[in-house]
This record gives structure tokens, C-alpha cells and sequence, in this order.
């Protein structure tokens, strides 16, 4: 797998963490235990969904200058 690949894959991953994490924080904010750690959880894989995403969505424009595949 190259690291492309892994990129994607750790993406959809974080996606997945980041989605049951906001299920939680509505879990808590419907039964009134709000706390602030529930509050920041959905914020890491948040973060790392921020990083990766924009590195998947500059690797088209890299190719293109590099002259790499898919550079059409």
C-alpha cells in the first residue's frame, strides 16, 4: 500500500471516529450530561480530517505541475 492509500484509508477511519464522536456529544446534550470533555472529543479526529483532507485535495494539483499522472 503506498502512502497515498494510507492517507485515504486513515481518512475514512477519522471519519468514522469523528461521526460516532458528534452521535456522543448529541448522546450527552439529549440526557443533560454535558460535560467538556465530551464537548472537545469530536475535536482531534476533527483536526487530523483537516490535515488529511487537504493534503488529498493538493495532490492533484501537485501532479499537475509535476507533470505526473492525471496531469491532463
Amino acid at each position: 500500500m503506498n502512502f497515498n492509500a494510507l492517507i485515504r484509508q486513515i481518512h475514512r477511519w477519522l471519519s468514522i471516529l469523528f461521526t460516532l464522536a458528534v452521535i456522543l456529544n448529541i448522546v450527552a446534550l439529549v440526557l443533560k450530561h454535558q460535560a467538556v470533555w465530551i464537548g472537545l472529543l469530536a475535536l482531534f479526529p476533527l483536526i487530523l480530517l483537516m490535515i488529511s483532507g487537504l493534503y488529498m485535495f493538493v495532490l492533484p494539483y501537485v501532479a499537475k505541475r509535476r507533470g505526473g499522472p492525471g496531469a491532463g
